[in-house]
């Protein structure tokens, strides 16, 4: 439900009438309040700041929302397109997906999701061949499908199952476990858990972290501090719970914990920020009973990326970017009298996106042009052969453990929802565990890789999927062009069923993979973030144009979409070539970036943006930020901003701001509009149906701007 439809309690003002020719609806009126900052020697006026609070708690607020929804929803509703891909996107949407198993004890547990179900139940086999049984079903927790089954972990006898939920899209998690034989719950409840792992330890508890219990009314927008790692003993109260790992002397520091499938190490991770750069200690099990929950320093510093892959026995495999910066792998040995780092496989010319020890192999992924390729080594780096995969795609896990030759994994590209497959290493064996059937046919599709040269000269691939016909014919056809750049995130083919009925309908869809990703290493990461971020915008314009010159699609053809970061880089884009675009889709993204790092996760994000309280920082930022830099009277792009009221990673006041200064701006015939769900956050855990109406609406805004006819 939509919170147009939930604040009956305030007058609202009336949705206006739309005009056929569906240009921009009158707007409400948005109140401009009278703060203005001196910042670093320049006046900065933030007439929107009151829309900053939090929508539960503002009636203000509430009330802005709900006339924006109305006129938002009264203008979706004339769409043309609307009915089509609501239809289609739900008929494409309608195919069994399965996760990759994961086996412990025997056992083998796996969500699947019949088709439309607005959240995925887990199921449990007593053996491969087994019957599956339903062990939870997250449809049954809420009447709106809104709250979701997050992770899970099952213990290391497959006994019994640790889990998260998640409500309303929120990324505070509630923990529980469950007896997997009855299905019956153990009674446990932790709170307050956020941005954790779930890790046993044997049979007895589990290590997971935890924040602080905020101040009443501010779970949703306090900043995030003294995140801790404690241990859960099943049976106990969470008042019992054991602090494992904290540095309250820098609370700034988090922290998670993993197990090594053997149950020798419990590994600290510790971070500062979004980047990879880490510290690692080690808890040594075994001797938990003597020494207690003592961490042994392994990497201090904060220097570099260290992923502990796994462990067997006092043997610890490692993936590193140290002297890497595309990433090799190490071992150490910890039993041995002088523990050292020793390289086991170098750095390749593609850096490593995955690492997992199944069987007596180190399996590594890599991204070669941002699409996946894996590589086989022993135990002592010797390299033991490829994977074959089926094209260009991304592939997941690989789920298994040392000393069992057994293996899952997905496969998955733009134009093929994901396959699972039970792998047997041994035999080399390969067998379909799980794929899905589509109501489409993946062969009227084509995917292609381009590169293009950005303004500096920079080689930037792209994926281009279309319609073959359309291809084939050379048509200039009605394109989504798609970014994120940032986090050193790579952008990997994968499916959607919203990019398909686009595709369908004759349009393309294009995925620029951008500096300020991961797809080349560290240096495509840092070229896109800090004082480099322009590059983003610059690969992201250069996209369009390379889209136009190449006859790929009219001039008046091409729209934009982007999330989180992404929504960044759509508003960015649009303040910078409001000419080069005609509709753009910003989705919860980070619009004032002079005030990011205020609410609860933002304070993260410095690493990839820097400090707004640092002149050096702040100029650029200033210079950049969607927010500050609408350009009043200048014909822009259509724009749907859609964001949530339950986001609690890129809180809403940013999209609230940012809208309300496109409408006030006059920026042409255009619209600006914004469409905010309610009990949805950033993206996880959002229902099927509120997925589906969401891109129904987003695809059929962006079609009647650039002229994409539905069939």
């Amino acid at each position: 439900m939509r919170l147009a439809a939930t604040v009956a309690a305030f007058a609202l003002t009336a949705a206006p009438a739309i005009a056929q020719d569906m240009t921009a609806p009158r707007y409400p009126e948005t109140h401009r309040g009278p703060t203005v900052e001196t910042l670093f020697g320049e006046e900065v006026a933030d007439p929107y700041r009151w829309l900053e609070d939090d929508v539960r708690n503002s009636p203000e607020v509430a009330q802005w929302v709900a006339q924006q929804n109305a006129v938002t929803d009264a203008y979706l509703a004339q769409l043309p397109a609307r009915p089509w891909f609501n239809r289609r996107i739900g008929e494409i949407f309608d195919f069994a997906r399965y996760s990759t198993p994961y086996e412990r004890g025997g056992r083998y547990f796996y969500t699947h999701n019949t088709g439309l179900q607005n959240q995925s139940p887990l199921y449990v086999r007593d053996s491969l061949e087994g019957e599956a049984r339903l062990l939870i079903d997250p449809n049954a927790w809420a009447q709106d499908g809104a709250t979701a089954l997050d992770s899970w972990r099952p213990s290391p006898d497959g006994s019994k199952l640790l889990y998260s939920v998640q409500d309303g899209g929120s990324d505070w998690r509630i923990l529980r476990v469950l007896d997997v034989a009855s299905g019956e719950p153990l009674g446990e409840e932790i709170r307050w858990a956020k941005f954790t792992s779930l890790a046993w330890v044997g049979e007895e508890g589990f290590l997971y972290s935890r924040f602080p219990e905020p101040a009443e009314g501010e779970d949703f927008q306090a900043l995030n501090y003294n995140q801790a790692v404690y241990f859960h003993r099943i049976g106990t109260p969470q008042s019992a719970d054991e602090l494992v790992y904290a540095t309250p002397g820098h609370p700034e520091q988090n922290h998670t914990a993993g197990v090594t499938h053997d149950g020798r190490w419990a590994i600290i991770t510790s971070s500062i920020g979004t980047d990879a750069r880490y510290e690692v200690r080690a808890i040594d099990l075994a001797a938990r009973a003597a020494q207690g929950w003592q961490a042994r320093e392994l990497v201090t510093g904060f220097d570099n990326s260290w992923s502990v892959v796994e462990g067997i026995g006092g043997r610890l495999f490692v993936v590193t970017n140290k002297d890497a910066p595309r990433y090799r792998a190490l071992t150490i040995d910890l039993d041995s009298v002088s523990p050292a780092w020793t390289e086991l496989v170098a750095e390749r010319e593609q850096p490593i996106s995955g690492a997992s020890v199944v069987g007596d192999r180190l399996v590594l992924s890599y991204l070669r042009d941002a699409s996946s390729a894996v590589s086989l080594f022993t135990l002592e780096g010797t390299p033991a052969g490829e994977v074959e995969l089926a094209g260009i795609g991304s592939v997941g896990g690989f789920s298994g453990e040392p000393g069992k030759a057994e293996a899952f994994y997905s496969f998955t590209s733009f134009n093929r929802p994901p396959t699972v497959y039970r792998w047997d290493m041994a035999s080399g064996e390969r067998t379909t565990f799980a794929e899905a059937d589509l109501a489409f046919d993946p062969e009227r599709f084509v995917v292609e890789q381009r590169f293009f040269a950005s303004k500096d000269g920079t080689r930037v691939p792209m994926f281009i999927m279309r319609r073959r016909d359309l291809a084939d014919a050379g048509a200039a056809v009605p394109t989504l062009l798609y970014g994120y750049g940032g986090f050193d995130i790579s952008l990997t083919p994968g499916f959607s069923a919203s990019r398909i009925a686009w595709v369908e309908a004759g349009g393309a869809y294009v995925v620029a993979n951008i500096r300020g990703g991961g797809e080349y290493g560290k240096a495509w990461h840092d070229g896109g973030r800090r004082a480099n971020k322009q590059n983003v915008f610059d690969d992201f314009i250069a996209a369009g144009e390379f889209l136009i010159a190449e006859g790929i699609t009219p001039a008046d053809g091409l729209a934009i979409q982007g999330g989180s970061n992404g929504g960044l880089l759509v508003g960015a884009v649009a303040n910078q070539r409001p000419d080069l675009f005609a509709a753009g889709n910003a989705s919860v993204g980070v619009m004032d970036m002079l005030r990011f790092d205020r609410w609860t996760a933002g304070r993260y994000w410095v690493d990839d943006y820097g400090y707004p309280d640092r002149e050096e920082d702040w100029r650029i930022l200033r210079g950049y930020s969607p927010l500050h830099n609408i350009r009043p009277g200048v014909d822009y792009p259509a724009l749907l901003v859609t964001t949530a009221d339950t986001d609690d990673r890129v809180v809403p006041g940013h999209s609230f701001k940012y809208t309300a200064a496109l409408q006030a701006a006059g920026l042409g015939d255009r619209p600006q509009l914004i469409r905010i769900e309610t009990r949805a956050g950033h993206g996880s855990g959002k229902p099927t149906d509120k997925a589906i109406a969401e891109a129904a609406d987003v695809m059929s805004f962006l079609a009647r701007w650039t002229g994409l006819q539905a069939p």
